[in-house]
């Protein structure tokens, strides 16, 4: 069963993956890539959906004014994260259902922009070819994830890697989802044109046809950085699909999540006047 938070009107972006619910130092709170980004999208001044799969019981007052079309599971996804001098150690409690193909709303299924987010192996990989007249882009991380009988979350393979980056128009990851593994990078790259690294304070790198360029913030910043990736894919997507100019796209991305990062969770998504600023610089530059 799917409920609906909202008409189901035509939109121009369009992700899916599952809406978290993360623990935290005083109980729950919204997370995922589906959150940072969708929030994000709207920032950005386009018509945003969602596909996502939870309890019916999930507050997702946070989305308000998004159209949520949630499939209904037993459980919300449930993330813990712990924070260790040695890194990050990832907890996943809870895997709400898997999303398939046949649960995209009609009216959806030629959005210009779809994004594929998974954050716990959630969407189906042939999700990548239910679009064939849009952008499709993707943030892997969901994909290369495993856990053990504690929900200890560590770095998996992907079998189905060929099929979906074969079949979508750019990906964002960051370094971390691979686990420093370079040449695990380099294998990505035999399937598609066009992938982001993302590196927290350094940046991040871009590969284009056979080509990389670094783009590093306006300054260096040692925030918290959970949402700063979903915030750059999202207007990654975007300007890449408006311009067609990868270049042009990061430089963007790169701008808006840097505000991101010395805040804390919503509070990180990007003003409408950050937009601007950031649209207003890229332009001048070119």
């Amino acid at each position: 069963m799917t409920r609906y938070t909202a008409p189901i009107d035509p939109i121009d972006y369009l992700i899916i993956g599952h809406i978290t619910q993360d623990v935290v130092e005083n109980g729950f709170s919204l997370g995922g890539t589906v959150t940072f980004s969708a929030l994000t999208a709207r920032a950005m001044g386009l018509r945003v959906g969602i596909l996502t799969a939870c309890r019916p019981d999930l507050d997702l007052s946070a989305l308000d004014g998004i159209p949520i079309a949630a499939v209904e599971s037993d459980v919300n996804t449930t993330f813990q994260n712990i924070q260790t001098p040695a890194g990050r150690i990832q907890y996943l409690h809870h895997q709400a259902d898997i999303l398939e193909p046949g649960m995209v709303p009609e009216t959806w299924a030629n959005t210009p922009i779809i994004h594929l987010g998974p954050v716990a192996q959630e969407i189906s990989p042939t999700m990548v070819r239910a679009f064939p007249r849009s952008f499709v882009g993707l943030t892997p991380q969901g994909w290369l994830r495993q856990w053990d009988e504690t929900g200890r979350v560590s770095l998996s393979g992907w079998p189905e890697s060929r099929l979906i980056l074969e079949n979508a128009s750019a990906a964002v990851l960051s370094i971390e989802d691979v686990g420093g593994d370079e040449k695990l990078i380099e294998d990505m790259l035999t399937s598609m044109r066009i992938l982001v690294v993302t590196e927290g304070a350094e940046g991040g790198r871009l590969y284009w046809n056979g080509d990389v360029r670094r783009f590093r913030p306006p300054q260096k910043y040692e925030g918290e950085s959970t949402g700063a990736g979903d915030i750059f894919a999202a207007a990654f997507f975007f300007r890449l699909q408006a311009t067609r100019d990868p270049w042009e796209a990061a430089r963007f991305a790169t701008g808006l999540a840097a505000h991101s990062i010395n805040r804390e969770r919503m509070d990180k998504i990007p003003k409408p006047e950050e937009v601007r600023r950031e649209m207003i610089e890229i332009i001048s530059d070119r």
